[in-house]
């Protein structure tokens, strides 16, 4: 009988597919942003989705007989690039809001994925108190940052675990170093036999999703002018290093490896190549979903492009979340 997981902040299942990969069933999932229902049930059409604000979720929705909880409470408040209003953010509370589920279901283990500013010394207080929270309700629990890249992710990613395994279990999650490999994977490995994308022939909006077409589905790219902020550093890695990370908005795309390295003029100031200007385009969404290890077959749906690069940017790259699925099975 496969180990039956509860999700929570599920987004478009990054963590889900990597679980599920690994011989866990995902019984039920909670995502309160309605752009990505029809995402999760397409590609998870056994898993019972809690659609709405996990605030609302009260005992008698949970499927019982759980033996671990998943997720990634929203990071925005404690992301170095936001203001780190940490718990005092109503978005920083809701890692509370995961603690109070893990309560009432009670499972053997837990996972739970943020961003690597909340290690901030900022945040000492509210991680600590976090880690109490989960040490009271049974559970020894590690805090470890890693970078994705370790994990057979073709990105540079680093994110921080909160697992935790039931102290009756009498053991204590430690990363796997064993699959650190020693070939990290690059771009030219994610961005292998995949065809020219195009770009958004409508500003911004799709082209058009089809999952009974032989073609690779959401391989369209995002336009548009570049801000200054942009415009700052290099956007671009080439063919043989780990793409810069994947975040959640088209705008702030990596630059395809087909283009040299931008060029810096100045303080935070760089430039294209001015001969090579055609080769400038952003990674299309099918490439970062590629670089986030989803397989070509999972589909995602969306009218705007930029709602497809935010659902693939919030995700946990589905190959790290596998190899950490693997670890925790053995130990329950």
């Amino acid at each position: 009988m496969k180990p039956r997981i509860l999700s929570l902040f599920s987004g478009c299942g990054g963590l889900d597919l990597g679980f599920h990969k690994a011989g866990f069933e995902i019984v039920c999932a909670n995502e309160n942003d309605k752009k990505i229902h029809e995402t999760f049930e397409y590609n998870f059409p056994k898993t019972k989705l809690i659609k709405g604000d996990i605030k609302k979720i009260e005992n008698q929705e949970l499927p019982k007989n759980i033996d671990g909880v998943i997720g990634g409470p929203p990071c925005q408040s404690w992301s170095e690039a936001g203001k780190q209003l940490g718990e005092k953010d109503k978005r920083g509370k809701l890692f509370f809001e995961y603690i109070r589920i893990l309560s009432l279901v009670k499972p053997k283990f837990f996972l739970a994925e943020n961003v690597s500013g909340i290690l901030h010394k900022k945040h000492k207080d509210s991680v600590n108190k976090i880690k109490n929270e989960f040490e009271k309700l049974g559970y020894i629990t590690s805090i470890t940052l890693v970078d994705a890249n370790d994990y057979d992710v073709p990105q540079t990613r680093k994110r921080v675990f909160f697992i935790g395994i039931k102290k009756s279990i009498k053991r204590k999650f430690i990363f796997p170093t064993s699959s650190i490999l020693k070939h990290k994977p690059t771009l030219r490995d994610a961005l292998v036999n995949l065809d020219k994308p195009i770009p958004s022939k409508e500003f911004n909006k799709t082209n058009g999703i089809n999952p009974k077409s032989n073609i690779i589905q959401n391989n369209e790219y995002m336009t548009g002018s570049f801000s200054t902020i942009y415009m700052s550093r290099n956007r671009v890695r080439n063919w043989d290093e780990p793409s810069f990370t994947i975040q959640a908005g088209g705008r702030h795309a990596p630059l395809h490896p087909q283009a040299p390295k931008m060029i810096k003029v100045g303080t935070d100031k760089q430039i294209f190549n001015q001969q090579k200007l055609k080769k400038y385009r952003r990674l299309s969404v099918r490439e970062c979903a590629r670089v986030q290890t989803f397989p070509d077959d999972f589909i995602f749906f969306y009218e705007n492009l930029s709602d497809g690069y935010k659902m693939i940017g919030n995700a946990v790259p589905v190959n790290l979340a596998f190899i950490i699925a693997k670890s925790i099975k053995k130990i329950i």
